[in-house]
This record gives structure tokens, C-alpha cells and sequence, in this order.
């Protein structure tokens, strides 16, 4: 007897579906009170797509391989009118090439070679990039890229030249105390690698910019894609003015749309 289909498996779909794909699948397995391997057990069986308004299955529980006044599994009974056979109106064969894997199988699923290996967290995290364009990865990137750079003016921060910093290299414990070997790092030292450090991680970010302004200068990108990294580039040409001159005066930043009047 075939197995009655769990109500909340259609709820799971219309809930991913109503959000565009974008809710996490831990909040739609809190929202209905299942497990978050469940509701990931039911997406990948009834390979999700955004846009339909029902959810078609294909769960092994709901079919059996026995026909009716036949053998389990007969072969020779496909296509005889007079002995077993499908049932009238069957659509299970619609579209089905003859060696295809069946609906739900992880051959279809996107990320099914991954899914075998990689941990639950990774997996959604890669849902949730499926939702994102090349152009947001890129951005992310240049973001990602902006903010370690700013964080390590204060972790890299050199406070003058007779800034000094002792590190413990190596402790070795001795019958009659132990033997200590220090490490010793020097203002210039310490700001030589910042300077590297920094202009390494500046032309990362540029290279970055550019990549995303020939995204834009293709139209690929909207309105606001590309306002926001000419917004950026403002910022850093402008931090770089005000670090220069050592001026106080507060940054002022004007974005233009296109058609505006200069």
C-alpha cells in the first residue's frame, strides 16, 4: 500500500518558492517543526524550481514495482493489451527518454556530486549563492576585499618609530629555569610589511573594481550595481586626498545618474 504523502512537503515547497529560493531551508524546517535533513531530503527528491505552483514527486515510498495482475518487475507485460500492464492514464513514462535517471535522482540536482562530500553547512551555502549573479559574487568580493583593508589599519598600526614588539619564539623548560628565545620586531620592520602587506591588498581591490566596471560597461549590471562601486571609488580617492594633504575637513561624496545635468 503506498505510503500517504507528508502534508508539510508541499508547505516546504511553497515556502522556499514564495520566498524566490532566498530562505534558508534550517527556517523552513523550524517554521513546519522537521528536521533540516528532512526538508533537504524532500528539495532534493522533488527538484525544486522557482515558478511552479504545484510540487511534483517522485518519492520512492509512494510507488511500487509490482503491477497489477502481473509479476513485480515484468517486463514483457509493457505494451500487451490483453495481459498487465500500466494503468489507464499512467504518466510516469511522459518524458522520459528510456535510460534518463529518474525525478529527484542527485544526477539532476545541481550540487549532487558535492552533496555526497560536503558538509550540510557548505551545501547551504551554496543554495543560497545559486541565487546570486556574477556580478553580486564580484561585488561581494570587492566588499570582502575593502573591509580587510580597512580592519588592518588598527591591527597593523605602527604608533611611531620606537614602536617595539617582543614575542616569545621559543621556550625550552631547563632543570634550574628555562630557556627563553625572543623575537623582536622593530617599528620599520613592522611598517615595511604593512606597506607591502597593504599595496598588495590595494591592487587585489583594484583589479577587482576593474573586473566589475567591464561587468557594467557590458550591460550586465543595473543602475544601482553601478552607482554603488563608483560610490566606492570616490571613497578611496577621496581618503587617499584627505590622508595626503591632513586636512579635517569632512568627505563629501556625489554620485551622478545617468542624464543628469553636470
Amino acid at each position: 500500500m503506498a505510503r500517504e504523502r507528508s502534508p508539510n512537503r508541499q508547505k516546504a515547497y511553497d515556502l522556499w518558492n514564495d520566498s524566490q529560493g532566498t530562505l534558508p531551508l534550517k527556517d523552513i524546517a523550524h517554521a513546519l517543526g522537521v528536521s533540516d535533513s528532512q526538508v533537504r531530503k524532500w528539495k532534493n527528491q522533488d527538484a525544486w524550481k522557482l515558478g511552479s505552483k504545484s510540487n511534483v514527486t517522485n518519492d520512492k515510498g509512494n510507488v511500487t514495482n509490482k503491477r497489477p495482475g502481473g509479476q513485480i518487475g515484468n517486463k514483457n507485460a509493457v505494451g500487451n493489451r490483453g495481459g498487465p500492464g500500466a494503468p489507464k492514464g499512467n504518466k510516469y513514462a511522459v518524458g522520459n527518454s528510456g535510460g534518463a535517471a529518474p525525478l529527484g535522482n542527485s544526477n539532476a540536482v545541481s550540487h549532487g556530486f558535492f552533496r555526497k562530500y560536503f558538509p550540510e553547512e557548505a551545501l547551504e551555502i551554496m543554495e543560497q549563492l545559486e541565487a546570486r549573479s556574477p556580478l553580486d559574487m564580484l561585488w561581494d568580493n570587492i566588499v570582502i576585499q575593502y573591509t580587510a583593508i580597512i580592519r588592518a589599519q588598527q591591527i597593523m598600526f605602527v604608533r611611531d618609530h620606537q614602536d617595539e614588539t617582543k614575542v616569545l619564539k621559543k621556550l625550552k623548560p631547563l632543570e634550574f629555569g628555562d630557556e627563553k628565545e625572543w623575537e623582536y620586531q622593530h617599528a620599520w620592520d613592522k611598517q615595511a610589511t604593512f606597506l607591502n602587506a597593504q599595496s598588495r591588498a590595494m591592487a587585489t581591490l583594484q583589479s577587482l573594481i576593474k573586473q566589475y566596471e567591464d561587468m557594467c560597461n557590458k550591460g550586465l549590471a543595473t543602475e544601482e550595481q553601478r552607482l554603488r562601486v563608483e560610490k566606492l571609488k570616490g571613497e578611496i580617492s577621496l581618503i587617499e586626498q584627505k590622508v595626503n594633504k591632513d586636512d579635517d575637513k569632512p568627505i563629501e561624496i556625489v554620485i551622478k545618474r545617468k542624464g543628469d545635468a553636470s
